[in-house]
């Protein structure tokens, strides 16, 4: 399969290479799941930021230390796939409001482990709920087939697009 290369013709020559094969913006399913995926995540940014004063990659981030417990940058990085930046601005906000701790990487003393405090804990404890519950309500009107069958399919696009991307696989 040969994919169009960034800088292969100009603008008016990919659109009009994008018109004989018929781009429908509105079937074409990257943009879809862009556009689904941003809504939720804008619904959940509002809920978050103005119940607990967190940004996305914040909970996100107090979410996996819940999860898999201390993890250094990378491994958050690797395990959220937000960049480095957003990682380290959202560590930086969780560690001033005392729900994270750094602390000396003993396996590499260059890094860092971030893992919750006692406040982080507690604080899951509340969001963890209301995470369940916009989940709840956003599939209310799939069948349990369906949320598996999306599950499955979510899980294989992502694979595609990190083996795309040339990716190593997760494990």
């Amino acid at each position: 399969m040969t994919l169009l290369r960034h800088g292969s013709g100009g603008p008016a020559r990919r659109r009009s290479e994008e018109s004989e094969v018929g781009l429908q913006l509105d079937s074409y399913l990257p943009y879809r799941l862009s556009v689904a995926s941003n809504a939720v995540s804008g619904l959940i940014a509002r809920a978050y930021e103005d119940r607990f004063g967190l940004s996305v990659p914040q909970w996100r981030l107090l979410c996996v230390l819940a999860e898999d417990g201390g993890l250094t940058q990378v491994q958050i990085v690797t395990r959220t796939v937000m960049d480095k930046v957003t990682v380290s601005r959202a560590a930086q906000g969780l560690v001033k409001r005392h729900l994270i701790a750094r602390s000396q990487n003993t396996a590499d003393g260059r890094s860092h482990v971030l893992a919750l405090t006692p406040e982080g804990r507690g604080l899951y404890g509340e969001i963890a709920p209301l995470a369940l519950a916009y989940e709840a309500a956003l599939i209310a009107g799939l069948a349990p087939e369906e949320v598996t069958l999306l599950r499955r399919l979510l899980g294989r696009l992502q694979a595609a697009a990190g083996q795309l991307a040339g990716d190593a696989p997760r494990t």
